[in-house]
């Protein structure tokens, strides 16, 4: 019986694992825009002079939100999408804080939306193999195909994501030889990130696949 109840858990667990990564994300976001979040109270605040309840106010807050973004991608796709694009990055710019921050974000969007070329290929999958070719390789982000120098030396900067949930981790400098490039692609760097690297196979190049016939 006990084996039979093993067996059922095992079955169960990848549906468990889903279900709860994507209640955390919406926990996560409910944080974040819920009612009760200081986003969540401006959105009230916009719909609260429409009616009197704070829920019709919150949603009527988000429908105009919603209609406003919709706006702004008719916008993009239209003849002005250069000009306000320019405009913006200009203001964006010229503040010497938020500039950093908002280049960052940029590249992220572009990364996830495939469509920014150069960000794409100046935030790809990598392999850092820790102490040179033949070390301990870990999955990262290259941030920037541009190295630095520290210690008369080039390094490059690679995001090293976590497990199961890759919207962390850390920002290493690694010695430029340290690093190759990994033919997986975001997603699948994502998938093996969330999947505590059971999807490995399906992404990267199996070693019994290779293996000389015995």
């Amino acid at each position: 019986m006990l084996r039979i109840f093993i067996t059922g858990l095992l079955a169960a667990l990848p549906l468990a694992a889903t279900i709860l990564i994507f209640v955390w994300g919406a926990q996560l976001l409910y944080g974040w825009v819920g009612p009760g979040s200081t986003v969540g109270h401006l959105l009230v605040a916009i719909g609260l002079g429409v009616t009197g309840s704070e829920v019709a106010g919150y949603l009527i807050g988000v429908a105009i939100v919603v209609v406003l973004i919709f706006a702004l991608g008719l916008l993009v796709q239209t003849r002005l999408h250069g000009f306000v694009g320019d405009a913006v990055n200009a203001l964006m710019q010229r503040i010497p804080l938020v500039r950093g921050v908002y280049d960052v974000i940029k590249k992220f969007v572009g990364l996830v939306a495939q469509r920014d070329e150069a960000g794409v290929r100046s935030m790809s999958p990598v392999w850092l193999h820790f102490g040179g070719l033949g070390g301990a390789a870990v999955l990262g982000l290259l941030s920037t195909p541009e190295p630095v120098l520290l210690g008369g030396k080039p390094y490059l900067a690679v995001l090293v994501p976590t497990a199961p949930v890759p919207i962390g981790g850390g920002l290493l400098y690694v010695p430029q030889d340290w690093v190759t490039v990994a033919e997986v692609g975001v997603e699948g760097l994502t998938s093996i990130y969330v999947s505590m690297g059971v999807t490995s196979h399906q992404h990267l190049m199996s070693a019994s696949a290779n293996a000389p016939p015995s």
